[in-house]
């Protein structure tokens, strides 16, 4: 079982009497510091739910964690010296102390090192915008009375709440990244890697403004997908990428949508059979022509997400290119 969290992301609704907040994106990255509560219990792999205190936001997975250090600003009463305080939104003075009632313009500040974190988490993103509510939400948690950040949450009975609703959402895409990750396959595609616009741009001048599966796109909405694994090389070969369209990309890291390097036809993994606009991709051939290089890549990717194993050898690729 895949352990969870419920995590608190409101943006500027976040009534942070006591500090400046966070830098959050819920379908990208999530940060926090190690002042809050469970801070260092978050890893990699880790199933992550956010919520606005309302409503569930989204479901991923944790592809990564970065640390840093950082001086934050908080806040706390005059009278009491408790952070227990919000600003008005009409009365003055602008503070009212929840603990001691006291009534003030400015609280005393403080600069404080922390240590910082940031979660990765764009590549499994499911949009869940208010699929289920907060009281739905709170009783899945181990401590559902609790009123922390970030919340242990029991995944298999969120699962099964997203799956009561009837929504046509999937909470496969996050299950499969998390096994890919926990199980140790770490050769995902990489989508923001120092040189990664300089390599699309590299793309798009020999490709064209196209989709390698669905066809012409605007630049807009293509992103350069590496065939290989960005973290063992650390280079960007120039035949070792496709454009895809940003939703295509995703699946294909996640294995949802591989290339059957015999054949250069598209596969597209059960899990999407419910989709129309992906079931329908089953079978077709790819938009562009494939080069030597793109079929050993494909390959190696088929080999990570599919059962069937092949070999392409360079000899083979180039007979296989010969009769396209």
């Amino acid at each position: 079982m895949a352990n969870a969290w419920l995590v608190l992301a409101v943006g500027d609704d976040r009534t942070h009497g006591s500090n400046d907040g966070y830098d959050d994106e819920p379908s990208r990255h999530y940060s926090w510091d190690d002042t809050v509560p469970n801070h260092a219990a978050l890893a990699v792999g880790d199933v992550i739910a956010l919520w606005d205190k309302k409503s569930l936001i989204g479901v991923s997975v944790i592809e990564d964690i970065e640390t840093g250090q950082a001086v934050k600003n908080t806040y706390t009463c005059p009278e009491c010296g408790k952070a227990s305080f919000k600003p008005r939104k009409v009365k003055r003075p602008a503070y009212l102390c929840w603990d001691c009632a006291a009534q003030f313009d400015e609280p005393v500040t403080h600069r404080k090192t922390v240590k910082t974190y940031r979660s990765r988490h764009d590549a499994a993103w499911v949009d869940m915008a208010g699929l289920l509510p907060g009281s739905v939400l709170r009783p899945l948690c181990d401590a559902p009375k609790s009123q922390l950040s970030l919340r242990p949450l029991r995944w298999e009975k969120l699962r099964a709440a997203i799956a009561a609703t009837g929504a046509p959402t999937t909470v496969a895409i996050a299950e499969t990244t998390q096994q890919r990750i926990t199980g140790g396959h770490r050769q995902a595609t990489v989508r923001v890697r120092v040189g990664q616009a300089a390599f699309r741009k590299r793309l798009l001048d020999e490709q064209g403004q196209a989709c390698a599966f669905t066809g012409p796109a605007p630049a807009a909405v293509l992103e350069a997908a590496h065939l290989y694994s960005y973290a063992d090389s650390g280079e960007h070969h120039a035949r070792g990428g496709l454009l895809l369209r940003r939703d295509l990309h995703r699946l294909f890291d996640l294995g949802l949508i591989a290339v059957d390097p015999r054949t250069a036809l598209l596969d597209v993994s059960g899990d999407l059979a419910t989709y129309p606009e992906y079931a329908r991709l089953q079978g077709r051939p790819l938009g562009i022509k494939p080069t030597p290089d793109h079929l050993g890549w494909l390959a190696r990717h088929w080999n990570m997400h599919r059962t069937q194993q092949v070999n392409i050898p360079a000899q083979q690729a180039q007979d296989q290119l010969a009769t396209r």
